[in-house]
């Protein structure tokens, strides 16, 4: 039996997975979880990327695995000198220094949507830029301080608004035009790409591999997917609902595309996701549980709002901004939650139709993966606004997703219908049907 580690970093909390590989399927073993606590300083909100990595590294320490690989969110990153050092810990995607910045036109060739968290934003924002002669988005970051070797992996590459859909390749073009410098843009690779052995004063005994290290592009690894007809919700803080296609699609820029494995394309939409749940949680003090209790518990129609409003995304007084945008001030906390939930359910319906008309394709069924597959009540929200049959699970998708391009890396798998079998053979879904009664929606 072979077994690997995955570190997988999502915005809210971060995980170290071991999964353990018979031939057959794969068990996943959680041997750590913590939180990931962003930090604010006099000059704005930064990941704590230091205690993230303290903490994988101790869930591994004095163990012996196959291979290691990183994934996390896209498009943060580090600036980083001739010598590999950091300039400055990164800054997180919330914060506000790209308020006010020029939007960028370059849909034609990134194929990237319009969103003021992308990375490209952020360098235009960034003073430090012309001093650096390195790029390293954070999953690349963490992998070199693992091994010493820095390499710019591709999929997470995808999601800076830099890359050319087209070609895979850095738009040099691009990045000119807006008065960034080329020499931090270095040399992509593909997942599955041994970097090197963990360094000796980390007493860990494993090889380094890139994965698909935009935890969205694991998350599709691990999905097990039946047809064309099937499209992807990867559900967390952000929900990505999208399709895996060949070649880009560049007929609606409110869409985006990012890569994956084997030059696979997720052509998907970013929805604000769980992170509206998650800010209402930290304001109450209350837990996730209880708050999915006390939705399913409301038999009063809720109100509909648009989950993507830009209120939204720096985060604060969630409660008040939700009030302030449905102009319902009298809503309990479980209102205030299925009201998230169903309008969640509501986007994903509408970007499903937009995503149909832009590839061609008529979805049949919407694999849902990641933590949102636990919540029984928004799957079947899901289910019943968009009229679809939704399959829930894997649950770990992303560190499934991160385990199945290493085994794949050492020679165990070969193609991705093989990886994806490996994870259909290991987790079995829970099947939602739609239902239109009144009761279900309360709409």
């Amino acid at each position: 039996m072979t077994s690997y580690a995955a570190i997988d970093l999502g915005a809210s909390s971060g995980r170290v997975v071991c999964g353990h590989y018979d031939g057959s399927v794969i068990a996943l073993e959680e041997c750590h979880r913590f939180a990931n606590r962003p930090v604010r300083l006099p000059d704005g909100l930064r990941w704590n990327l230091l205690h993230l990595f303290t903490e994988a590294v101790s869930a591994l320490e004095g163990r012996r695995f196959d291979g290691i690989g990183v994934d996390t969110w896209g498009v943060d990153y580090a600036l980083l000198d001739a010598e590999h050092r950091v300039l400055g810990l990164p800054f997180h995607y919330r914060d506000a220094r790209t308020e006010g910045v020029e939007r960028v036109e370059g849909y034609e060739i990134t194929g990237i949507q319009h969103m003021p968290i992308n990375t490209v934003y952020q360098l235009m924002a960034d003073d430090r830029v012309g001093e650096a002669d390195g790029i390293a988005l954070v999953p690349d970051l963490l992998a070199y301080w693992l091994c010493g070797e820095l390499a710019n992996e591709r999929t997470n590459a995808s999601t800076t608004g830099l890359l050319d859909a087209r070609t895979g390749e850095w738009s040099l073009e691009l990045i000119e035009r807006l008065g960034l410098p080329t020499r931090p843009f270095g040399a992509l690779v593909e997942p599955g790409t041994k970097l090197g052995s963990v360094l000796p004063h980390l007493a860990i005994h494993a090889p380094v591999y890139t994965v698909a290290s935009h935890d969205t592009a694991s998350a599709y690894v691990a999905a097990p997917l039946r047809d064309a007809g099937s499209a992807i919700l990867s559900s967390g803080t952000w929900s990505l609902l999208g399709l895996e296609l060949p070649s880009p699609v560049f007929t609606d820029d409110a869409l985006t595309n990012e890569r994956g494995v084997d030059g696979t394309i997720r052509l998907l939409k970013n929805v604000m996701g769980l992170w509206l749940e998650q800010e209402c949680a930290r304001v109450w003090g209350a837990d996730f549980p209880a708050l999915q209790r006390a939705a399913r518990e409301v038999t009063t129609e809720v109100p509909i709002f648009d989950p993507d409003d830009e209120r939204f995304l720096r985060g604060g007084d969630m409660p008040f901004l939700i009030a302030e945008v449905t102009g319902r001030t009298d809503m309990t906390q479980g209102e205030i939650v299925r009201s998230i939930y169903l309008s969640l359910a509501c986007k994903y319906k509408l970007v499903l139709e937009r995503l149909e008309r832009a590839s061609g394709r008529d979805v049949r069924t919407i694999h849902v993966i990641g933590g949102g597959a636990r919540n029984e009540l928004l799957c079947q929200l899901t289910a019943d606004m968009t009229g679809r049959e939704v399959l829930a699970g894997p649950v770990e998708a992303t560190a499934l997703g991160n385990v199945l391009v290493q085994a794949r890396a050492t020679g165990e798998l070969g193609s991705l219908a093989d990886m994806r079998a490996v994870s259909a053979a290991s987790f079995e879904p829970v099947h939602y049907e739609p239902s239109t009664s009144k009761e279900s929606l309360h709409a």
